[in-house]
């Protein structure tokens, strides 16, 4: 077991193994069409992934970024040489497979073009769609904000793209600003997330 465990990828292996034993137990009670047992598959990885992205994005915010002025001058390259460039690999393709999953589920479900449209596709306007497409404007917002405003910078201030010292603070400044706008959006767009199922089922 601690052999199992000591691998992150023999780890994983063994989840999804896991994980993929429990979709087929699902499949094989689903009395309801092929349709309803899509509609879960894509739900369970549209939250898989929003969880690395969203939880990375709070690794940043709530651990990274305020830590970093107190690390010693002398230990910073560890950070930015080995952890943030692995950690922003994860977060940005968690990123988009997050809003990737969620646009097909929508789309699965039926109701992408009225969340997309806030409800104002339907007479009387459909409430449901107004707040899931709040949610998913809310996600797209943030996935754009990562790939075209925080990696880019990224790659300036950790060097992986060249820059003077003045480029890299610049860049770092703006990955900052843009991942603290995420932050800020990312608990509205989780209550719409979360509350509309519920809510409107």
């Amino acid at each position: 077991m601690a052999g199992l465990l000591s691998n992150l990828r023999n780890t994983l292996i063994v989840s999804f193994i896991l994980a993929l034993i429990v979709v087929g137990g699902y499949d094989v009670h689903n009395q309801s069409g092929m349709d309803i047992f899509l509609q879960a598959l894509f739900r369970w990885m549209h939250v898989l992934f929003g969880i690395m992205w969203i939880g990375l994005l709070w690794y940043f915010n709530f651990v990274q970024i305020r830590k970093m002025p107190e690390i010693p001058a002398e230990l910073k390259p560890a950070v930015s040489k080995f952890i943030a460039p692995e950690a922003l690999f994860w977060f940005r393709w968690a990123a988009l497979f997050t809003v990737l999953m969620g646009l097909i589920l929508a789309w699965n479900r039926g109701y992408l073009v009225q969340a997309l449209t806030f409800g104002f596709t339907e007479t009387p306007v459909g409430i449901g769609h107004a707040f899931i497409g709040l949610g998913m404007w809310l996600g797209m917002i943030m996935m754009v904000n990562v790939w075209a405003f925080i990696w880019p910078a990224q790659k300036i201030a950790l060097g992986i793209v060249d820059g003077d010292a003045d480029a890299k603070a610049a860049a770092g400044r703006k990955a900052m600003i843009f991942s603290r706008i995420n932050t800020l959006l990312s608990v509205p767009m989780l209550a719409c997330m979360t509350m509309n199922q519920t809510i409107f089922g």
